[in-house]
């Protein structure tokens, strides 16, 4: 039975992507390097430290990368702040707090920087849900690894048995897969280019599904 719902931020809880992709492609420009859309579909689930390093070493860029993380940063924060329509993932305001108003701990696993997951978490009241928000600036390597995940799972007051995660990126349920954790995959307007096929169950329309569903699921 699950009593644990660990979910991942990007495209899953928020539909982000395009606020990132957007500050990511200014300053590609900025460096005046060119990314293709698939070299940049492998990027999702990577903390934003490791896109960095991967494009310092295939373009030989010689800025250092915590440089490069900064640039960023502040051009997706300018992005997010002035940006009016961005939204929380259709149904899934309602999916959290009916797992939360049934007993469910829920546990926010990102490879988002912490100001990041601040902002979006605060912006739409949040943080009353969730026990425990972790995020991928504190681990070395990014999803696919399954170091963030497995962290979560430990810190979840059930076993790993009782444990779920919610992904949406091929990284991520691979992450989930490595952490040998249940993965339900969400395939989303936003999961062009994602391979879920590893995930133990898939999801179209959070809309569909409830606290119910999600206890039965294992």
């Amino acid at each position: 039975m699950v009593k644990t719902v660990i979910f991942d931020m990007d495209g899953v809880i928020i539909d982000s992507e395009p606020v990132h992709k957007y500050a990511y492609y200014k300053h590609f420009d900025e460096l005046g390097i060119e990314v293709s859309d698939e070299m940049f579909a492998t990027f999702t689930g990577n903390s934003t430290k490791n896109v960095y390093q991967k494009l310092k070493n295939t373009f030989n860029i010689e800025t250092d990368v915590n440089e490069l993380v900064l640039r960023k940063r502040f051009l997706f924060n300018e992005a997010f702040d002035t940006k009016e329509d961005l939204y929380l993932i259709d149904g899934v305001e309602k999916l959290i707090v009916d797992l939360y108003q049934n007993g469910f701990e829920l546990i926010l696993a990102s490879s988002a920087s912490k100001g990041t997951i601040a902002r979006v978490f605060n912006r739409f009241n949040l943080n009353q849900y969730f026990t425990h928000k972790i995020s991928g600036e504190d681990f070395v390597r990014s999803k696919p690894d399954p170091a963030i995940f497995v962290h979560a799972a430990n810190l979840s007051i059930h076993p790993k048995e009782a444990c779920i995660i919610i992904e949406d990126s091929t990284n991520g349920v691979e992450a989930a897969v490595g952490a040998e954790v249940f993965c339900l995959g969400y395939t989303s307007a936003n999961s062009k280019k994602q391979d879920l096929s590893k995930a133990s169950a898939i999801v179209t329309d959070f809309n569909a599904i409830d606290a119910a569903y999600i206890k039965n699921l294992k």
